[in-house]
């Protein structure tokens, strides 16, 4: 079964997103940087509310009913906080988001640094419900706050032999409390080719459940790949770097038998330690919940396939 269109259309969110955006910029009287602008969040383990909440779109939740806000902020991987997945929300409160700036490098005609508040004037706002299957064997339904990625690739405009987008984390000691640990290579960074961060599904996310993100989930910018496992979503991105040659990935450096580059939920294919054939959904009737089987691409092969047309999906795993 493939999602509805409706679960993958996009709805505009704030229609005066923009208008907040250049008074800030513009310093107009004394005009305070709303929640949404400031990755702020109110405790650990808390969301900020955005300026306006988002609108939910029709029949979004027809395959999908979202998961609980607990889950998704309480159940999660962000290995600079701790390794356990309750470690980030114990632990993300250290990371200072505010102020924020993004480098664009490498192979574009427009390099240059990006001011938090740039990238989420860029476009309007837009909710979306999406999978996130983790290589772990679990997953979950999230409604995401942000924008297509091709937004900022556009606007960037990457040169002709520019064929790979490399995204680089935060990696700050003081605020990040395993960052040096041996378990990764430092920063953390991930890559897609430049076709799949050109598909209007790849999301640079600021929010989720229609509030700004929280920090243990990749506060204040992060992406977000449906139909590839969770790990290809880089948190709390610095750098987007474009590149000829493909790049390093943190997990693919860690240990290149078990997580390729590609990294598509494919059940056909088993980690050398277990099965990816099924999932389990957090939230659902507890560990005994009867599990889910694992769909190509997460569920999103009607929208994604013709990306790896020819391609041997057991060797580009």
């Amino acid at each position: 079964m493939h999602p509805q269109p409706s679960e993958i259309t996009p709805r505009a969110l704030v229609e005066n997103r923009r208008q907040a955006v250049q008074h800030l910029l513009l310093g107009a009287g004394a005009l305070t940087a709303p929640s949404w602008a400031t990755g702020q969040t109110q405790a650990p383990g808390k969301l900020t509310p955005l300026a306006h909440k988002p609108s939910q779109v029709p029949g979004a939740q027809a395959l999908d009913k979202p998961s609980a806000y607990q889950d998704a902020a309480g159940y999660n991987n962000f290995y600079e906080f701790g390794t356990d997945k309750s470690d980030p929300a114990a632990n993300a409160h250290t990371l200072k988001t505010t102020p924020w700036t993004v480098d664009i490098e490498g192979l574009v005609k427009k390099p240059g640094r990006w001011a938090l508040e740039d990238l989420m004037a860029l476009s309007a706002m837009e909710e979306r419900i999406y999978r996130l299957r983790c290589v772990e064997g679990w997953s979950m339904v999230i409604p995401w706050v942000g924008f297509s990625l091709a937004e900022l690739i556009r606007k960037v405009e990457p040169l002709g032999n520019a064929k790979f987008v490399e995204f680089v984390s935060l990696a700050d000691p003081k605020t990040m409390p395993f960052v040096g640990s041996r378990m990764l290579q430092w920063p953390y960074t991930e890559g897609l080719r430049l076709d799949e961060a050109l598909h209007p599904l790849t999301l640079l996310a600021f929010g989720m459940y229609g509030e700004v993100l929280p920090k243990q989930n990749g506060a204040p910018l992060r992406l977000v790949v449906p139909w590839k496992y969770g790990f290809k979503s880089a948190k709390s991105i610095v750098k987007i770097r474009f590149t000829e040659k493909q790049p390093a990935t943190a997990w693919n450096q860690a240990a290149p038998q078990e997580y390729g580059f590609y990294s598509n939920v494919n059940p056909a294919v088993d980690h050398p330690r277990w099965s990816q054939a099924t999932e389990r959904r957090l939230g659902e009737d507890g560990l005994l919940a009867k599990r889910r089987k694992t769909l190509p691409f997460n569920g999103y092969e009607a929208q994604v396939a013709a990306l790896y047309a020819g391609m041997d999906l057991k060797k580009y795993y």
